[in-house]
């Protein structure tokens, strides 16, 4: 067997030999065609001269502004930034507000060229500079302070004196760029740059804000930045490549928000300080993605939210650059702002484009790799009936053992939910050799899905992948098949799951095993509406906001619902923090000695009066 010494330097190799054929065409200087003048980071003079005669010209663009002058001036009068891990961890909190106050004071700066906004913003940065360092063992700590001070030096150039231009770039230097370059080459046991190739969100996070600090600094710095931005130009394909081929990100959409703005923050900014991304915005899939947030928002502006993410809407910022970018003016219709403004949305804002409704976007998707699905009965209604469903992979970062789980949205509200992130502070909470799979949320008895043997941990194979196996879209239904069986190896030879919207009107669920000896086998969804259960326990009615759904089992005939609470395992740990999941009840159906069989579960608004009868009871190999 290789040693663990030889296993690192053959990964090590195989990584550099695939970074070099990414990016195998770059020039042999990346930073020849820097531009010389300031502001270059994702913002030029030009595109600020642009902002001031919006401001004047746009009352709609106007009205974001003044939010901006609204947070401007509660930054002012807030307290200073200072050095905090309150966790033992974590340093991002202050690292984001540090950003997060560059941005708007800065671009406030820019706007009006009032001087308080960059005497404030000079506050916290020369706090920050004198930061012991910026937390390099939470590496994503000090990516976001670099991006911080990046927009705080450029955008506010003209303002600094020498003497404080120098003491920012020393800052950027010593806690950002020279950690990063520690991290790319692997001299320390604990900045390894682990995140610099993975596949995940810390990827564009760390390497976004590493290179974003270099652009800004590039002339002062040139052999450390040309450096630098080598690493990232080549290390960002490792993650790119993840939104192939169609746009979909494994980590859930709150990760895809993260991990596509920073995405987008390196991008942009290599464009403006260059003139070229060096081809990036090119990788398969990410032209593409763009639709993934609108797929995954449901008629109740509440997203799917699998693997750690919250339901809240996603969109912004993000979407305006990929709508411009990739002249995409028709997905502007189908995503209506919160009202919420931040300065990227100023800046990316695609109003010229949004009243163009040439083309309207299919009903339903099947987004490869990731593998979900969504379904719905129309755009543009509150009250349509809509499905999120996956496969993918329990292994992907941030996932939850929620392979074959789904969530419902119908007459205007969510009736089975998913129940997001459990507490980020528990111990050990992304330990997924082990603690993480106690929790109840990370479980798979927490989602909308199956369990064998439920007394057995934790639920479903956390190495396990799925499949969809078949995607069907017509005017009349829309349906997916996902193979479950890598999930409950242990217990079965094999499980399929099909969810399908019959006649747009109702969702039909279809379970079918084979065991290898009888099992227990559990059926779940989560709802937060009351439950009534009737017809001997063969129907339930759902009860949200004086709104009824019907659940009706209509297979096998023996089967009957049951109502359980949303709450952990007695043998699983409770500590303080833990979500109680109030409000929730645990619709289930139990059955024993299965060694062959099938579940089917009709879901549809009461006032649909009729049950089902078509092809999608039969079994799921002729649908």
């Amino acid at each position: 067997m290789l040693c663990k010494r030889w296993l690192i330097l053959i990964f090590f190799v195989f990584n550099v030999f695939n970074a070099y054929n990414q990016n195998n065409s770059l020039p042999d200087s990346l930073l020849k065609t820097l531009r010389p003048e300031h502001p270059r980071i994702i913002a030029t003079a030009s595109d600020f001269a642009l902002m001031k005669q919006k401001v004047k010209n746009d009352p709609a663009f106007n009205v974001r502004y003044q939010q901006q002058l609204k947070g401007g001036e509660e930054i002012l009068k807030a307290p200073v930034v200072f050095y905090s891990i309150p966790d033992g961890l974590r340093l991002l909190s202050t690292s984001r507000r540090v950003k997060n106050n560059m941005l708007t004071l800065g671009f406030l700066f820019q706007i009006t060229g009032d001087k308080k906004y960059a005497e404030r913003a000079w506050k916290d940065l020369d706090a920050a500079s004198k930061f012991i360092d910026w937390n390099p063992k939470h590496f994503l700590d000090v990516g976001e302070m670099t991006y911080g001070f990046a927009i705080g030096y450029d955008w506010m150039y003209d303002h600094w004196t020498k003497e404080q231009r120098t003491q920012l770039r020393n800052a950027i230097v010593e806690h950002g760029l020279n950690r990063a370059l520690v991290a790319y080459k692997g001299l320390s046991t604990y900045e390894m740059g682990w995140w610099a190739k993975i596949g995940h969100n810390w990827n564009q996070v760390c390497n976004g804000g590493i290179g974003a600090g270099a652009l800004a600094i590039a002339e002062l710095e040139p052999k450390l930045c040309e450096e630098i931005v080598k690493h990232v130009v080549q290390n960002l394909p490792y993650a790119i490549k993840h939104y192939g081929p169609d746009g979909a990100w494994d980590e859930g959409h709150g990760y895809w928000s993260y991990a596509t703005n920073y995405t987008i923050v390196i991008l942009a900014s290599l464009q403006s300080a260059l003139g070229t991304d060096f081809g990036l915005s090119d990788i398969e899939g990410f032209s593409k993605t763009a639709l993934f947030p609108i797929y995954m928002t449901g008629p109740t502006d509440r997203s799917f939210n699998y693997a750690d993410s919250d339901d809240k809407k996603i969109g912004g910022a993000g979407l305006s650059w990929l709508i411009n970018k990739y002249n995409y003016p028709m997905i502007s219709k189908y995503y209506e702002s919160d009202g919420a403004s931040s300065v990227m949305d100023l800046l990316w804002n695609s109003s010229e484009k949004v009243n163009d409704k040439s083309t309207e976007l299919p009903l339903d998707i099947y987004f490869r790799n990731a593998e979900v699905v969504s379904m719905r009965s129309k755009w543009a209604d509150k009250n349509a009936l809509f499905v999120g469903f996956k496969g993918g992979d329990n292994a992907a970062n941030h996932s939850h053992l929620d392979l074959g789980s789904f969530v419902l949205d119908a007459l205007g509200e969510r009736w089975i939910v998913d129940l997001g992130k459990e507490n980020y502070n528990l111990p050990q909470y992304f330990a997924t050799a082990g603690t993480r799979w106690t929790y109840y949320r990370t479980r798979a008895e927490s989602h909308n899905t199956l369990v064998f043997n439920p007394n057995k941990d934790p639920g479903q194979a956390t190495n396990a992948k799925a499949r969809i196996i078949k995607f069907n879209t017509s005017p009349a239904d829309a349906f997916a098949i996902a193979d479950l069986s890598a999930a409950y190896v242990q217990d079965m030879n094999s499980v399929t799951r099909g969810i399908a919207m019959a006649d747009r009107k109702r969702v039909i669920i279809r379970d079918e095993m084979q065991g290898k000896k009888g099992a227990e086998v559990n059926w779940f969804v989560h709802t937060p509406a009351a439950v009534n259960l009737v017809a001997d326990g063969k129907k339930a009615i759902l009860t949200l906001n004086g709104k009824e759904m019907q659940a009706s089992i209509l297979a096998p005939a023996s089967a009957r619902f049951t109502i359980l609470t949303a709450t952990p395992l007695p043998s699983s740990p409770s500590p303080e923090g833990i979500n109680p999941n109030t409000g929730i009840s645990r619709l289930s159906i139990q059955l024993k000695e299965i060694t062959k069989g099938e579940i089917v579960v009709e879901i549809k608004p009461v006032t649909e009066r009729s049950t089902y009868k078509g092809g999608f009871l039969k079994p799921l190999y002729t649908w």
